[in-house]
C-alpha cells in the first residue's frame, strides 16, 4: 500500500497509551450523541458566544443569551467538556472555546462536514451493514426510491441539496485555480469533455480562463437540465454544450465530437462508480481518444494526502457512498486507479499532488 509519509507514521505504528486508547473507544460508542451536541453547541450559536465573550461564560450567561433553559444550556455544556469543545475555569465556572471548539466554529472544512454529515447522510448510515451486506445504498431509502443519489439530486429537500451541494464544490473549487493552469496553460487545451459536469461550474471556469475554449458537459439528463439553468446568461455559456447520457449504461458511447478531443475531464467522478465501472467509462473515453488526446482524473486520493485528518475525512466519505450514494463506490487510493486505468488500455503520464484541499489530477493517456 502507498502511503504519504505523515500516513506512513500514524497508521503503521500504535501511537496511543492504554488510557488514550480507551477513551477514544468510548468516544465510538458514544459517537452519535458527540456529533449532536457537538453540532447543537454551533447551531444555538453557543460557541460563538463563548469566542467572543472575553473571559468566556457561566452557564446562566449562556442560557440568558441563547433563551434556552438552563437544563438545556447544563446538559450541552457539561457534554461538549467531556468531548474537548470548551474548558472551564474552574474558579469563575467560565466556559471558554478549546482549540478544537475553535475548528468546529471556524474551520470551513469542519463546517461543511458537519452540514453534509447531518442534512445528507445521518439517518442514512443507520443502514450501513444492509448497504455493505446488499452492495446497494440502502440508506437512501428515506429521501426516495432512487438506485443512487444522483437520480434523486434535483428532487431532494432544499436543505439537503444545499448540503450536498456544498460539500461537493467546497473540496473541487479548492483546487480549480491549480487545475485550470495545469490544462490551459501547460497542455493547451481548446476543446474539453467535462464528465459528470453536474451544475456546469467547472465548464464556466473554462470558458471564463480562456475565451477560446468549448466545454461539452457529459452527465444524466436531468442533471443537464440543472446545468443549462444553472449557466444561463453567464459569461461564456454559448461555448458551453450538454449531452444527455447514463454513464453506467455500457451501451452508452461517448459522442464523437468534430475533431479531435483535446481533454477529457472527470473531476470527483470516477469515485462515484466501483472499479468496474470505472474500467468501463474509461474504456469508452479512449475510443474518443486520438494519441494527442489525455484524461485528466482529479481525485483526492486518500493515500496520498499530506496531512492525516483529510485521509480520515475521505476514508469515512467512503461510506457516504456505501450507504446514501450508490452502495458500490468509495474514495480511492493511488493503487486502486493505477488498476483501473491500466485495465482500460490507457497509462499514467503525470501526477499532480497536493492540489487545493488535497487533490491530485491524473494525467492519462493511450497505452
Amino acid at each position: 500500500m502507498h502511503l504519504s509519509e505523515s500516513l506512513l507514521k500514524k497508521y503503521t505504528t500504535d501511537q496511543l497509551s492504554a488510557r488514550e486508547a480507551q477513551r477514544l473507544a468510548e468516544f465510538i460508542a458514544w459517537g452519535p450523541v458527540v456529533f449532536q451536541a457537538s453540532r447543537l453547541m454551533v447551531k444555538f450559536g453557543i460557541l460563538e458566544l463563548i469566542r467572543d465573550a472575553e473571559g468566556g461564560l457561566t452557564r446562566q450567561e449562556i442560557s440568558q443569551k441563547t433563551g434556552l433553559s438552563d437544563y438545556a444550556v447544563k446538559c450541552l455544556t457539561e457534554a461538549s467538556l467531556c468531548i474537548g469543545v470548551v474548558l472551564v475555569n474552574p474558579e469563575t465556572d467560565r466556559f471558554i472555546l478549546s482549540k478544537v471548539g475553535w475548528f468546529l466554529l471556524n474551520d470551513k472544512a469542519t463546517r461543511v462536514n458537519l452540514d453534509f454529515n447531518n442534512d445528507v447522510n445521518y439517518e442514512g448510515w443507520f443502514h450501513l451493514e444492509e448497504s455493505l451486506l446488499n452492495g446497494k445504498p440502502e440508506g437512501l431509502k428515506h429521501f426516495g426510491s432512487w438506485p443512487t443519489v444522483y437520480e434523486g439530486l434535483s428532487s431532494l429537500p432544499k436543505n439537503v441539496q444545499d448540503s450536498w451541494f456544498a460539500f461537493d464544490h467546497f473540496y473541487s473549487d479548492s483546487s480549480f485555480p491549480e487545475a485550470l493552469d495545469i490544462i490551459f496553460n501547460q497542455h493547451h487545451v481548446k476543446h474539453l469533455y467535462d464528465v459528470g459536469g453536474n451544475t456546469g461550474k467547472w465548464a464556466l471556469r473554462c470558458v471564463g480562463f480562456d475565451n477560446d475554449v468549448r466545454v461539452t458537459i457529459l452527465d444524466l439528463p436531468q442533471q443537464i437540465e440543472m446545468m443549462y439553468a444553472n449557466i444561463k446568461g453567464k459569461a461564456g455559456a454559448e461555448r458551453i454544450a450538454g449531452v444527455g447520457i447514463d454513464l453506467l449504461d455500457q451501451k452508452s458511447k461517448f459522442p464523437k465530437a468534430k475533431g479531435n478531443i483535446d481533454a477529457i475531464w472527470m473531476s470527483q467522478f470516477l469515485d462515484c462508480f466501483s472499479m468496474d465501472e470505472i474500467v468501463g467509462i474509461l474504456k469508452r473515453a479512449r475510443e474518443i481518444m486520438s494519441d494527442e488526446s489525455r484524461i485528466y482524473i482529479m481525485e483526492t486520493l486518500w493515500d496520498r494526502q499530506k496531512y492525516e485528518p483529510a485521509a480520515f475525512c475521505l476514508t469515512m466519505t467512503s461510506l457516504y457512498f456505501t450507504a446514501i450514494a450508490n452502495g458500490n463506490s468509495k474514495m480511492y487510493n493511488t493503487e486502486d486507479m493505477e488498476l483501473c486505468i491500466s485495465e482500460a488500455g490507457l497509462e499514467i503520464e503525470q501526477i499532480h499532488d497536493h492540489l487545493g484541499q488535497g487533490h491530485s489530477i491524473i494525467v492519462c493517456k493511450i497505452k
